[in-house]
């Protein structure tokens, strides 16, 4: 018998209208903007500030992952569908996936298994047009830069050499990292050196995923900060009064988008930026909204604990004023494997050493979420070559650590597989013991805020600064940003700077190469190692494998 591909469970579902979801949440019909049968829009004006203290936010993250993930969005759905299951009210909050991933080596980001997000091609492509509206918006105020440099009568006397801002496109496109732009004569622009990062990585998608509200939004794009004139002057967005055109562009896709899961349960999907050099979780928005409309919501944050999840409760849970109850950390056989020096053919192979060597990751992340004053759940999101020994070492022991380690089979089981998850969660959130903390004040130095962090969430021994960081402090300083939140871009691969260094590194020092500036989301981000904003392919891209019959019905998507 042949097995179901991810996209035959979502594709074999015969799907709600999305009004039947909305009023599971009695969000009124009139009050929805539909995209079709199955997805619609949310109003801004749904949002209920009250609920939002008093009801339950729940995070999703993980150990260090392998390449392929380890399967935070399949829990969160999965953990969703088990609340709800047991009787709890919960909708699950997700990032949208970007179309680079999804033809790139990942494939989709609605889940997997039994545990989905649907409709599940729609989701993964293109969806509602957020992502289009980002790049509109981030690409017009790259043709507004050149046409400043162009213009006669208004320039600003803008210094092309240093213009940060670059443009974007969803997409894995190597050839387009570094480009020279205004070739072919003087009525094409100034030939300046440019380049394209890939759409999550924008700043225009962190400042919409900052963004308490439209009005937030638009002083936040034009404080987006350009680079400087000839006489050293700092130039913004709003200079070339180019917030509110952006924000026109914007205006739908500040909204956040209503979908389904396999179990009719209501999922709210919004905004979309990369865990490894942004904020790596959904919109402020979205999660309020869920938060406003449901007693419990689930959430994910990208990649390890070390970053979507220091991200999401640093900048994010700070600046949003956000109470997280329980934290729960997903983990795999074949991550802990990976962990304790199994090379990538030795992943799906049975092997307690192994496992036994690589815990210390997930022990170091266990660690980190309890500095927070959070207590963590692990989840055992298992697979079919995983043993009874493998899994029964994990529980046992966090069980000495004093932590809940609960097999997950979400994939396999949806919300049935994720009951004991589900009420092990409950028991946390109603027990108290979480008192959310962040690492680190805002108003503390830059460099002190860096430091708490390589330190005290990474291990190392301590931080260098390259000659350009070193410049870019300075800059900083200059231009009063010293307030703002530390986003960190690193590998997503290690606790270190270096993706060799697996397991729990010890003794290290992380190298900050240079700082760049995102004054519109309002963080700064120290760059750790040579981090790439826009991927390349892989050899066999995802691509190859895709296929679209006569009647539009997709297959290889996953």
């Amino acid at each position: 018998m042949k097995m179901l591909t991810d996209i035959d469970i979502a594709q074999g579902k015969e799907l709600i209208h999305i009004k039947e979801i909305a009023s599971k949440l009695n969000i009124k019909e009139d009050d929805l903007e539909m995209y079709g049968k199955y997805k619609a829009k949310l109003p801004l004006n749904l949002i209920d500030e009250k609920k939002v203290k008093n009801n339950n936010l729940i995070l999703v993250t993980a150990i260090t992952p392998t390449p392929a993930g380890e399967g935070k969005t399949t829990v969160s759905i999965g953990l969703t569908e088990g609340l709800n299951r047991i009787g709890k009210q919960a909708t699950v909050v997700l990032r949208e996936p970007s179309l680079g991933p999804v033809f790139g080596i990942k494939g989709g980001a609605a889940g997997g298994g039994y545990s989905q997000v649907v409709p599940m091609e729609d989701i993964n492509l293109h969806f509602t047009g957020d992502f289009n509206a980002i790049e509109k918006a981030n690409n017009l105020l790259s043709a507004l830069i050149d046409n400043n440099l162009q213009s006669k009568c208004c320039s600003f006397n803008m210094d092309p050499r240093t213009i940060l801002w670059k443009r974007v496109i969803d997409m894995n496109d190597r050839s387009l990292r570094n480009i020279i732009i205004g070739l072919g004569g003087t009525a094409n622009g100034i030939p300046r050196e440019d380049g394209f990062n890939i759409t999550p990585a924008s700043e225009v998608m962190a400042i919409l995923c900052m963004a308490t509200d439209f009005a937030d939004l638009k002083k936040r794009l034009g404080d987006i900060f350009i680079g400087f004139t000839f006489d050293k002057k700092p130039i913004f967005a709003r200079d070339l009064k180019a917030q509110d055109a952006m924000a026109i562009l914007l205006k739908d896709a500040i909204k956040p988008n209503l979908v389904q899961t396999l179990e009719e349960n209501p999922a709210i999907i919004h905004g979309g930026p990369f865990a490894n050099i942004a904020q790596g979780t959904n919109s402020i928005i979205a999660t309020k909204m869920g938060l406003s409309l449901s007693n419990y919501v689930v959430t994910e944050a990208g990649f390890g604990a070390d970053l979507g999840a220091e991200k999401f409760l640093d900048i994010k849970c700070v600046a949003a004023d956000l109470n997280p109850k329980a934290v729960v950390l997903v983990a795999t056989i074949r991550a802990l494997r990976h962990h304790g020096g199994a090379k990538k053919e030795e992943y799906n192979t049975p092997n307690i050493e192994f496992v036994k060597d690589g815990f210390c990751n997930l022990e170091k992340h266990i660690e980190n979420i309890r500095k927070f004053n959070i207590e963590p759940v692990v989840a055992i999101n298992t697979f079919i070559n995983d043993t009874y020994e493998e899994i029964n070492y994990i529980i046992d022991k966090c069980k000495e650590l004093g932590v809940h380690a609960v097999v997950s089979e979400g994939w396999a089981k949806g919300g049935k597989g994720t009951e004991k998850l589900a009420e092990t969660v409950v028991s946390i959130v109603e027990s108290h013991k979480t008192h959310f903390t962040p690492i680190y004040n805002w108003d503390e130095p830059v460099k002190t805020k860096i430091e708490k962090i390589a330190k005290e969430i990474y291990g190392a021994a301590g931080v260098d600064y390259d000659k350009k960081a070193k410049l870019n402090l300075r800059r900083i300083e200059r231009l009063g940003f010293n307030n703002f939140a530390v986003c960190m871009a690193k590998t997503q691969k290690s606790f270190s700077d270096n993706e060799t260094l697996v397991g729990r590194p010890k003794d290290f020092i992380v190298t900050v190469r240079e700082i760049e500036i995102a004054a519109g989301a309002e963080f700064i981000i120290p760059i750790l190692g040579r981090m790439m904003r826009m991927p390349g392919l892989p050899g066999k891209p995802a691509s190859e494998k895709m296929e679209i019959d006569n009647d539009g019905v997709i297959s290889g998507l996953s």
